[in-house]
């Protein structure tokens, strides 16, 4: 399937590292997701079967491994140098999601940071990496970023990338329990300067 035999893969952007999200991963995972629970909750996807749940860590890791394999995701967890620890830790998740061959060469990206480390740079650089990746390394041509009105960073994580803006998507996800509306944005190939998304976002911080 294409595009498959460039997973597993790990990618660097000066101390920021997108690598695989692992079974081992599993108690940093938690911890983080514990400390950042009333900061990520309103974004939260939910299950809109009564009653149903969301995925155990293992259960994600399981499905998300197999997707890979398939060539239809990329599980990342973002990484950040610490010259005090020996292993990098974890500091946010980036999933791209959705990708479909053939005709279409599209994929869908989803992230979060932990609140600690937001406001600096850490989703905008992670984010225009794994596009550059996907667009260069496997040969998409469409990749799309899909947000809530009311998550403002977010938002300006899309804009300050050079996504375009696409239209509302009205109930497009369930979240926090609701069905959400969101604001889509995408990028395509043609669209990227010489230098990739991440070669522009690094030269705007000067």
């Amino acid at each position: 399937m294409g595009g498959s035999g460039l997973w597993p893969v790990t990618l660097r952007a000066g101390d920021l590292a997108l690598r695989p999200l692992r079974y081992r991963d599993r108690s940093e995972w938690m911890a983080l997701r514990a400390r950042n629970r009333d900061w990520l909750e309103p974004w939260e996807a939910s299950n809109p079967q009564p009653g149903g749940g969301l995925p155990t860590f293992g259960q994600m890791v399981r499905s998300l491994s197999h997707q890979a394999r398939e060539g239809s995701a990329l599980p990342f967890v973002i990484t950040l140098d610490d010259p005090r620890r020996r292993r990098a830790p974890m500091v946010g998740q980036l999933t791209v999601s959705s990708i479909v061959w053939g005709s279409a060469l599209m994929a869908t990206l989803g992230y979060w940071v932990d609140r600690g480390h937001a406001g600096r740079g850490i989703a905008p650089t992670a984010v225009a990496l794994a596009t550059d990746y996907c667009f260069a390394d496997l040969g998409l041509h469409r990749m799309e970023i899909n947000i809530r009105p009311e998550n403002a960073p977010s938002l300006r994580v899309v804009e300050k990338l050079g996504f375009r803006y696409e239209g509302l998507r009205p109930r497009y996800l369930h979240i926090n329990g609701a069905w959400a509306d969101h604001e889509s944005y995408a990028l395509t190939a043609e669209e990227v300067p010489e230098g990739g998304v991440l070669g522009r976002w690094l030269s705007s911080r000067g």
